[in-house]
Order: structure tokens, then C-alpha cells, then sequence
């Protein structure tokens, strides 16, 4: 009797724990047809679409999966079927694989002459440089020259202005020295000296006695250099200024350089731009499709779909788990009273004592 009792109890174990084991396949095959189902549903799909200037064509295809051919069957109907089935598959399992689009004869026209404009233009952007050599010379040229008079300081400039004049002065000057010292000379009045004067408030020295022609002669020079050395100083500035704007001038020709060879790309940048906006053009459906594929994934729903069926799969976990054959056998054989029923019918004259520790035969112990 006890073997019998312990064999309901492990054929119960056994038939709960198949039932559980099957119970958890098939939770796993519903969770995973439930996320199958929520993956198809937020698949990008994009659309073909067609405008005026050209049309987008999106390619599906089944990672690893070839498409039928109807070489590899034997009979026309053998391929449709396995046509029909393949584009079931597609539906359900297809992804973007591939995407085009196609310009518009008429503006793949016109592309191409501005594209055949941009040619002949890049050649010519590309001889800017020998044309415009000349300003880059006479630019360089500017900067020596500059450099030239900006060599010298203001007062050097002043001092080597006022050698300079004086230098021109001096034979006249000699001359007329010579002349009025003749006239004195002639007239007996070349020892008479008056008009001398004493130091200067800068510190200078004065006129030195001499007579009224000489004195008068001397002062003139004196005014004179004077007015030189204000002269020069103006000069040594105005040279500053002028080796400055050479500078600024020759930088004025670089820069014009570099900017007529720059605008000399202009006209291919244009034909470019040009050739550029229509093939723009001809992408707009591509962009459209790809959109609009966006629109129609639905992520919300997918997961709502997710949810659903893995709440779904885990009521039914608990159904298909539930063995009611092992439940009773398993509940037999921890049931005191079925128990001892099963073994008053299997041995009447049963001694409970070896098993109980109690005393006697069935019906006339304690039980």
C-alpha cells in the first residue's frame, strides 16, 4: 500500500511539471508571436510617390531570403504558389532593403547643361590667377616702395630734406655773397661792423657785428633756413604718410587680387547651384516617401499590441499550467482519510502500527 500511495504521488509530480513545461512553451511561442506582431506593426513602410519632377521607388526584400524564380520550378502554377507565399513572407517579414528616385527627363536635360556650363566655367577660374598677375606685382612693388620711405624716421626725413635744399641754395647764395662783398669793397665800407646781437633764449648764438648790407645779407639766409627746417619737418611727416598709403595701396591691390579670383568662381559655384536645386528637385519624392513611411510606423500602437499579448500569454500560462488528473492524485496521496479509505479497501486486516505506531487491525484500533 505505501508504494501505491507514493507512485500516485510522483505520477502526479510527473503529469504537473509536463504540464507546466508545456504551459511555459507555449507562453514563450505567445510572447513571441506577441512581439513579432508589435514589431510589424512599427516597421518603417515608405512610399513610392510621384511628383512633376520625378519619382522614389523603395526596394523590400527578407534579410537571406531570395525572391522566387520561375527557372527553379517546374510548373507555372508550382511558382505562383511560391510567389504567393513569398510575398505573404514580404508583407509580414520585409524590410527596406533598398531606395532610388528618377529626375524628370526634361530637368535631367537642363542638369546636365549646367553641369556642361560648370566645366567651361572652372576652366576659366582656373587661368584667374595668371590674368590678375600683374596687380600682384604691382602690389609687391608698392609694398617695397614703402618700405623705402618708411626706412627713415620723420626727422631724418626732415634733416636730409633741408641738406637737400640747401644744397640747391648754396651757389646762389655764394654768389650773392660774392657780389655784395665786391660792392663794399668798391665802396670803402667793408671793415664797418654794427647789428651784433647776443645769445639766444634757446641757447643759440646770435648775430655776429657786421655791417647793415652783410647783417641784412646773413639774417635772410638765417629766415630762410628756418623756414626750411619747417619744411622738412612737414615733409618728413608727409614721407611717413605717403610710404604708409603705398602700404595701404598695396594691400588694396592684393585684396582686389584675391577677390577677382575668387568671384572668377562665381559663374561655375552658379552653374553648380543650379544643377544642384534640380536634382533637389527630383529627391523631394524620396524625402516624401521616407516621411510618410515615419508617419505610418506606429510605435504607440505596437506597443499596446506587446502588452497585450504578453498579458494575454500570462492568463494563459496559468490555464494550460493546471493538471487536474495530477491535482487529484497529488491531493490522494497527501488526503489522510482517502488514505486510510484505500487501505481498508486494499488490506482489511492491515496493521497500522507498522506505519502509524498505532495498534491492532482496521476497525479495531483508535481509527
Amino acid at each position: 500500500m505505501p508504494f501505491i500511495i507514493a507512485g500516485g504521488a510522483l505520477l502526479g509530480g510527473l503529469m504537473q511539471g509536463s504540464s507546466a513545461r508545456s504551459a511555459a512553451q507555449t507562453q514563450a511561442g505567445s510572447q513571441l508571436e506577441a512581439a513579432q506582431i508589435a514589431a510589424n506593426e512599427a516597421r518603417f513602410r515608405p512610399v513610392g510617390i510621384t511628383t512633376r519632377f520625378g519619382g522614389s521607388q523603395f526596394t523590400t526584400g527578407i534579410p537571406g531570403v531570395s525572391a522566387p524564380v520561375a527557372s527553379d520550378f517546374a510548373t507555372p502554377e508550382e511558382f505562383q504558389a511560391a510567389q504567393s507565399a513569398y510575398q505573404t513572407r514580404l508583407q509580414n517579414e520585409g524590410r527596406v532593403i533598398g531606395a532610388d528616385y528618377s529626375l524628370d527627363p526634361t530637368l535631367s536635360a537642363y542638369r546636365e547643361r549646367f553641369l556642361g556650363l560648370a566645366g567651361g566655367a572652372l576652366t576659366d577660374a582656373e587661368g584667374a590667377r595668371q590674368r590678375f598677375a600683374p596687380l600682384g606685382t604691382a602690389s609687391q612693388g608698392l609694398f617695397n616702395l614703402g618700405q623705402q620711405y618708411l626706412a627713415e624716421s620723420p626727422e631724418q626725413a626732415a634733416e636730409k630734406y633741408v641738406l637737400g635744399r640747401q644744397n640747391l641754395l648754396a651757389p646762389s647764395r655764394e654768389r650773392q655773397l660774392a657780389g655784395l662783398r665786391t660792392n663794399l669793397f668798391n665802396t670803402g665800407r667793408q671793415g664797418l661792423s654794427v647789428g651784433a646781437t647776443g645769445v639766444r633764449p634757446g641757447g643759440g648764438e646770435g648775430l655776429r657785428a657786421s655791417n647793415p648790407e652783410l647783417e641784412a645779407y646773413y639774417n635772410a639766409i638765417a629766415q630762410q633756413d628756418a623756414q626750411l627746417a619747417a619744411e622738412g619737418m612737414q615733409g618728413g611727416m608727409e614721407q611717413t604718410r605717403f610710404g604708409s598709403g603705398l602700404f595701404a595701396t598695396g594691400g588694396n591691390l592684393a585684396t582686389q587680387m584675391y577677390g577677382l579670383e575668387s568671384a572668377a568662381l562665381g559663374p561655375y559655384q552658379a552653374y553648380l547651384s543650379g544643377a544642384t536645386n534640380l536634382e533637389a528637385l527630383g529627391q523631394q519624392p524620396l524625402e516624401l516617401g521616407s516621411t510618410l513611411g515615419g508617419r505610418i510606423a506606429n510605435p504607440t500602437g505596437a506597443n499596446a499590441l506587446y502588452q497585450g499579448g504578453m498579458g494575454a500569454a500570462q492568463s494563459n500560462y496559468a490555464a494550460n499550467a493546471y493538471n487536474p488528473f495530477a491535482t487529484a492524485l497529488t491531493s490522494f496521496s497527501q488526503n489522510p482519510a482517502l488514505v486510510r479509505g484505500a487501505r481498508n479497501a486494499f488490506s482489511p486486516n492491515y496493521n497500522y502500527g507498522a506505519f502509524g505506531g498505532g495498534s491492532g487491525t482496521f476497525g479495531e484500533g483508535e481509527y
